[in-house]
C-alpha cells in the first residue's frame, strides 16, 4: 500500500517537478555570475515555500560567489533531524551556453541543459520527494526537521558551505543526503559511498634572466625547469592506486630574446587513500628547494585542501538501508567510490552521509555537441526521477523508524 501511494504521489507530482526543472535551468547560475546564483537561490526558495520551508541566506567565501541557501520548517526540539543537499551553481557562463546552444531541449527521455543533472535535477527530485512524504506520510513529514541545504559555490570550494551545513544541524542528525546525480549505467542505481580528496598547488620557479643571444650561460632557464618538474610529477600519477596528478596550467617567461628569469605552474592530486593522499602530497612539497639547473630555485605552495571521504561504517549503513529498500522495491541499488568532490568531503566525518541519490544522467559539466556523437551536451533522464524518488522516500521512511 505504502509503495503504489508514494509511486502515484510521485508521478502525479512529476509535470510539477519537470517545469520547476526547466525554470532553474532557464537562470544561469555559473559560481561567479552572484547575481543569477541568488535568482536561483531566491527561486528555489519559492518553491520550497508551499512545503512549509523558511530561506535563511549566508554569502559565500567570495564577493564575486552568490548566497548560500539554508531552508528549514518550524523547528522541533527532540525531533529527529534530516538533511536534504544539493547545491545552486553551475560551470558554465553565460557565454559558452549561448555559443554551444545550450539550453532546455527535450529529446525523448532525456532532457538537455545546463545543472539539468549537476545538480538542479537533484534540487528538484528533493522536492518531489518531501511533496510525496507530506501526502503520503504527513504525520512523519511534520514530526521531522528537515534541513535543505544548498551551497552557492559547491564546484569551486565547499569547506565555508559545511561549516554553515554543520552549524545548522544538530550532532545527532540522522544522515546528510546528497543529491549529486546517479552514477549508473544500465537498469541499476548507483550510490556514492566514498570520494577522493583533493588537493591544489602553485609551482613557481624562479630562474636568472640574460640575453639570450650573447649571454646565455649566464641564465638559469625557469621554463626549462619547469618543464623538468612537469615530467617528474607526472610520474606520480598511479591508476593502480588510484592516485592522480594532473598539471593544469603552466606560464612563464617574456620575450625570446631573454632566458625566462620565472615559470610558475598550477596542478591538483587526487586519491582515495588517507596514507596515500598524505604521501603524494610530501612528494608534491618536497619538490621545492634548489633546481637542477644551477641559479633556478623552485616553491611550493599549497593553494586549497579538501581531504578524502573515506569508506566508513556510518556510509555502509546508509548504502544498506537503501539496498535493502531497494531490493523490496524490485530495484537494483548499488554503490561505487568516484573521484570527483562534493559536499560529502566536508560532512561525511561529522554525520552519517550518503551521496547519488539525484536523477540518472550524463555528461555532465559538457555544454558541447557534435554529429558524430563524440561530443554530447549534460542531460538528466526523465524516467528515472519517480522510481528515485520512491526510492529515496521510502529508504527516508525506514530511517526514521530505525
Amino acid at each position: 500500500m505504502l509503495q503504489t501511494s508514494l509511486v502515484q504521489s510521485c508521478q502525479n507530482a512529476l509535470p510539477m517537478t519537470l517545469e520547476m526543472l526547466r525554470e532553474m535551468v532557464a537562470i544561469n547560475s555559473f559560481t561567479e555570475n552572484a547575481d543569477g546564483v541568488n535568482r536561483l537561490g531566491e527561486f528555489t526558495a519559492e518553491c520550497f515555500a508551499p512545503l512549509g520551508f523558511s530561506p535563511a541566506y549566508a554569502q559565500g567565501p567570495m564577493a564575486n560567489y552568490g548566497r548560500h541557501l539554508v531552508l528549514k520548517r518550524k523547528w522541533i526540539e527532540g525531533a529527529a533531524t534530516i538533511a536534504l543537499i544539493s547545491h545552486l551553481d553551475t560551470v558554465y557562463p553565460v557565454e559558452e551556453e549561448v555559443r554551444n546552444h545550450f539550453g532546455w531541449r527535450r529529446e525523448g527521455e532525456r532532457i538537455y541543459g545546463p545543472g539539468t543533472n549537476d545538480i538542479k535535477g537533484g534540487t528538484v527530485l528533493i522536492h518531489q520527494i518531501l511533496t510525496a512524504l507530506a501526502e503520503v506520510r504527513p504525520e512523519v513529514f511534520a514530526a521531522t526537521n528537515w534541513v535543505v541545504l544548498l551551497n552557492a559555490c559547491e564546484e569551486t570550494i565547499s569547506e565555508d558551505f559545511g561549516k554553515l551545513s554543520r552549524a545548522h544541524l544538530p550532532a545527532d542528525t540522522r544522515a546528510c543526503l546528497i543529491f549529486e546525480a546517479d552514477g549508473a549505467d544500465g537498469d541499476a542505481f548507483s550510490l556514492v559511498s566514498a570520494r577522493k580528496g583533493r588537493a591544489t598547488f602553485f609551482i613557481d620557479v624562479e630562474g636568472r634572466g640574460a640575453h639570450a643571444g650573447s649571454q646565455l650561460r649566464n641564465g638559469a632557464n625557469a621554463i626549462a625547469e619547469l618543464a623538468r618538474l612537469v615530467l617528474e610529477i607526472e610520474t606520480m600519477t598511479d591508476f593502480t592506486k588510484a592516485v592522480t596528478v594532473n598539471v593544469g596550467s603552466i606560464r612563464g617567461g617574456t620575450v625570446m630574446n631573454r632566458v625566462p628569469h620565472e615559470a610558475h605552474a598550477e596542478m591538483e592530486m587526487r586519491a582515495f587513500d588517507p596514507v596515500l593522499y598524505a604521501a603524494t602530497r610530501k612528494r608534491i612539497f618536497d619538490l621545492a628547494g634548489a633546481g637542477k639547473i644551477p641559479g633556478c630555485t623552485i616553491r611550493v605552495t599549497l593553494d586549497h585542501e579538501t581531504v578524502p571521504w573515506s569508506p566508513n561504517p556510518a556510509t555502509d549503513r546508509l548504502i544498506d538501508l537503501w539496498k535493502r529498500t531497494g531490493a523490496a522495491l524490485g530495484m537494483k541499488v548499488g554503490s561505487q567510490e568516484r573521484g570527483g568532490l562534493s559536499d560529502g568531503n566536508v560532512l561525511w566525518n561529522y554525520f552519517p552521509t550518503v551521496d547519488g541519490l539525484g536523477p540518472r544522467g550524463e555528461h555532465s559539466h559538457c555544454s558541447e555537441q557534435s554529429a558524430d556523437g563524440s561530443k554530447v551536451q549534460e542531460y538528466v533522464d526523465a524516467s528515472s526521477f519517480v522510481p528515485k524518488a520512491v526510492l529515496n522516500a521510502k529508504a527516508i521512511l525506514e530511517l526514521l523508524s530505525s
